[in-house]
């Protein structure tokens, strides 16, 4: 007995899971369904995700007649599956958040629900069914005189837009600004939306949604090529992060300040900003943004000429890359360093960092990074006068072949002396630690201004005659009647329907019809899917957490014009990441931040 739970304890989510069913098996009578959410909310608000939802999964299981608790658990933990990127389960809880919501005439929680179903709907890449439900919420809310919820529905559709715009970047080859009509009319809107957001949120005297806004702000006129602009925002967002003391916040700043000057060409003063952002990555102990400041830092040296400078923070950004196994990064790491040590002339370590770029894009799949490797290390190998039966991956050649070269193993520069340097070198605070649920790409996070499990209980329900459920309208396919898209809510999880909440629920007969624009506006965004509530997020190419979405390849390319023989090959565009990333959204009915 004792070894099985030591074996469940190394994995605490298992162990989690084990000891709830174990309460709820155990002392299903004692333990009520409110007393079980309290805890999972406890859980997440102290960051244990996993732990929180079986807490509130066990919740479920035992039930409750109480309609408003079980609204708030269904909130709750689609919030909670949205963090843990488990995006099918958020939806599945947001839609019955929203069917309960809507039958017992909450329209408040309707509206809610529907800016979170939106908000789940954003990440899977369904963004014109995101507008409706976030214009769903918007509209409830302008109706109720809900002036903190119309906010976010504002600020909610302008990321829907952004992410919308930035998605259709991807195939994009344009210069900065320079967007085909459809994308730029779409982060236009997605901007209109931000300053409505930002109007609001001053008239409320909300400084930390300002804050946000501004970061959004700057983040979208960034992508529209704006730069100008976007350092404005930015600037304004880094005084407000300041003013709360938010250093996540002044980190995201100081590196979206950096991206923009560097397209302004003042690489000295992006440098000054990348410096900050290493420090503050530090601070934090946050690996994954120090690993992407070094990159950053390494790039713009590049572009400043200072190649050992550049080479440095390279090696840095390889070692963390190395140690979270993120071959991706790996890949560019090596690619970068290659191009420095090919503009310093050293033709021998570039040929090593080709031939391991050339490795791990075999490795990972990655045809495009796989062609220019190859040429890469062709070409340098013509340089320098050696042939492929010359060169051997294991280590005792590698050494033969440096003095084949006339190269000392033991000169100081050599690369296992360089790679030694580093290493010994590395601080402690650079240790990984338990990630936040926040997206630290340059990006603005969800609202602090979520409310509790007791504070969604203690709100007063609005009730009133319903129209015909949102989500039955979303869930069931163009070709059902409306008749068949009702929602039995006796199959809800958890629902324990007695005497006591049977009036509270309406009854078929209270039930309005949609209006037709509404209708007609899900039917036209569902009428290209197909089981289209079983869809996965959409995948931007192979995950590579310590390299930043903008990795200035095209630009570092432009400067130097004056590589040995021009021998690098320009990538083509999929092969670059992806412009800075949407911001996340304002969940409704969520933990505090």
């Amino acid at each position: 007995g004792a070894e099985y739970v030591l074996s469940v304890e190394k994995d605490h989510y298992s162990f989690i899971y084990v000891l709830v069913c174990l309460i709820s098996a155990l002392f299903r009578m004692e333990a009520s369904c409110l007393e079980l959410a309290v805890e999972g909310e406890r859980l997440c608000k102290a960051g244990d995700f996993k732990g929180g939802t079986a807490f509130f999964e066990a919740a479920v299981q035992v039930g409750t007649e109480d309609l408003k608790t079980l609204s708030a658990i269904y909130s709750q933990l689609g919030n909670a599956y949205f963090y843990l990127k488990e995006y099918g389960k958020a939806l599945e809880y947001h839609k019955h958040d929203l069917t309960l919501a809507r039958t017992i005439g909450d329209r408040i929680g309707e509206g809610k629900a529907s800016g979170n179903l939106g908000n789940t709907l954003k990440v899977l890449g369904r963004f014109d069914e995101a507008v409706v439900c976030c214009q769903r919420h918007l509209d409830i809310s302008q109706e109720q005189g809900d002036k903190v919820g119309e906010a976010r529905a504002l600020y909610n559709i302008g990321n829907v837009f952004h992410a919308k715009g930035k998605q259709h970047l991807w195939g994009c080859t344009q210069e900065p600004g320079d967007l085909p009509a459809d994308v730029r009319d779409t982060l236009q809107r997605a901007t209109g939306f931000y300053e409505m957001n930002l109007c609001l949120v001053k008239e409320l005297g909300d400084r930390a949604a300002q804050g946000r806004a501004y970061g959004n702000l700057g983040n979208t006129h960034y992508l529209l090529g704006n730069f100008v602009e976007a350092i404005k925002f930015h600037r304004q967002r880094l005084s407000i992060a300041k003013e709360f003391g938010d250093k996540a916040a002044e980190r995201r700043a100081y590196s979206n300040l950096g991206n923009a000057l560097i397209f302004l060409g003042q690489f000295n003063t992006a440098t000054e900003y990348y410096r900050k952002t290493l420090q503050l990555s530090r601070q934090l102990r946050d690996q994954v943004m120090e690993a992407q400041a070094c990159y950053s830092l390494g790039n713009t040296y590049t572009l400043l000429q200072q190649y050992e400078r550049a080479i440095d923070y390279h090696l840095k950004h390889l070692d963390i890359a190395q140690e979270l196994t993120d071959r991706v990064g790996e890949g560019r790491a090596c690619w970068s360093l290659g191009n420095a040590y090919v503009s310093l002339g050293n033709h021998k370590q570039a040929l090593h960092y080709a031939r391991k770029h050339l490795d791990i894009s075999k490795e990972i799949g990655d045809r495009n990074g796989e062609l220019t490797a190859r040429m890469n290390v062709e070409q340098l190998m013509e340089a320098l006068g050696v042939s492929e039966s010359d060169l051997s991956p294991s280590s005792s050649d590698i050494f033969f072949l440096l003095q084949k070269l006339g190269r000392d193993p033991s000169d100081e520069d050599c690369f296992f002396d360089l790679l030694s340097k580093f290493q010994s070198s590395r601080m402690d605070d650079q240790r990984c630690h338990l990630d936040e649920p926040q997206n630290e790409n340059g990006v603005e996070e969800a609202s602090d201004s979520m409310v509790s499990l007791s504070e969604m209980l203690d709100s007063a329900a609005t009730m009133s005659p319903q129209t015909e459920e949102l989500f039955d309208l979303i869930a069931s396919s163009q070709s059902r009647r409306l008749d068949d898209q009702r929602v039995n809510v006796g199959n809800l999880p958890g629902l324990r329907i007695t005497h006591n909440n049977l009036g509270h629920l309406v009854g078929e007969g209270d039930h309005q019809e949609p209006s037709d624009d509404f209708f007609n506006m899900l039917i036209k965004c569902q009428s290209s899917r197909i089981d289209d509530q079983r869809c996965s997020p959409p995948e931007a190419g192979p995950h590579a957490p310590t390299v930043p979405d903008e990795d200035f390849f095209s630009l570092i390319q432009r400067v130097q014009a004056k590589r040995m023989d021009e021998q690098r090959v320009h990538l083509p565009s999929d092969e670059q990441d992806d412009p800075p990333s949407s911001p996340e959204p304002e969940l409704q009915g969520g933990f505090p931040s």
